[in-house]
């Protein structure tokens, strides 16, 4: 396993690999790597020849007021852990060698009007835009992404479909904390007693897809939801909302694949949680 900061260096060594006819898959992430990434660089292993994982805290999708800086990093624990799950090659550039002038950038319209796209702007700019370079770079047959960051999965879904770019999108299941707590890197943030509070993001998840299941109506799963976290003294609700996944346009009833997605501060650490609607 190789850690390769360089652009043509990456590009120069899977030119080798392509030419073999060799699959090749992406895992593009931020670092900080948990279990949750590593369910994702495990699929990646089983159905490719060869893996790339990328490494980058990507500086154009945060906003002027978030947490880039203090971002957690660890390139060693990320290596040993790529290394030991049989990733081949981890991508771990510079934003200076990402990001020579920033002139150019992609971006999505409609789908990032709502939810995490209408309090963080420019964030999915920066998404499709890293995600684009990576694809070009890598140029992977098939990329790999969570279904925790839903908006992010349909956003890229929409992405290489309209710009025709040749990459199949692998969407991956959420991965929880025994507790129940969406695995996320922002975790770390979270002191002793937040920690505990956070619980109230996959209580009210898990009560809110069971009530569905049973027929109640979006109003009646939104407002338990609601409930479940207010109830809660350290978080406050950033969003709790039920849209088409393919659209992220608001609904007002279930239909096939309606998710229903939240964002919750628990004290300053800003945290996502869903479910899909399956009829």
């Amino acid at each position: 396993m190789k850690v390769i900061k360089k652009i043509d260096e990456l590009k120069d060594v899977l030119k080798d690999f392509k030419k073999e006819g060799k699959s090749i898959g992406l895992v593009p992430t931020m670092g900080f790597l948990h279990k949750g990434h590593a369910s994702l660089i495990k699929k990646a292993v089983s159905e490719n020849d060869i893996v790339v994982v990328s490494d980058f805290v990507n500086p154009i999708q945060f906003g002027p007021n978030e947490d880039l800086e203090a971002y957690p990093r660890d390139i060693n624990a990320d290596s040993k852990l790529c290394e030991d799950l049989g990733a081949d090659f981890i991508f771990n550039p510079e934003p200076s060698e990402m990001y020579h002038d920033k002139k150019a950038f992609v971006d999505i319209e409609g789908l990032s009007d709502n939810l995490c796209g209408a309090r963080r702007a420019g964030h999915f700019r920066g998404v499709c835009t890293v995600c684009t370079k990576l694809f070009n770079i890598v140029g992977p047959n098939r990329a790999y992404f969570g279904q925790k960051d839903a908006q992010q999965l349909s956003i890229i879904k929409k992405l290489v479909f309209d710009l025709n770019i040749p990459v199949e999108i692998v969407a991956c299941p959420i991965v929880r904390e025994d507790d129940g707590l969406a695995m996320s890197s922002r975790n770390t943030y979270l002191s002793a007693d937040e920690r505990k509070a956070a619980l109230c993001l996959s209580k009210a998840i898990f009560e809110g897809e069971k009530m569905a299941k049973n027929g109640a109506s979006v109003g009646e799963v939104l407002e338990k939801m609601k409930e479940l976290i207010s109830s809660e003294k350290l978080a406050k609700i950033d969003y709790i909302s039920a849209v088409d996944l393919e659209t992220i346009k608001d609904v007002d009833n279930f239909n096939k694949d309606t998710l229903v997605a939240i964002a919750v501060y628990i004290g300053k650490t800003r945290l996502i949680d869903n479910f899909i609607y399956e009829v």
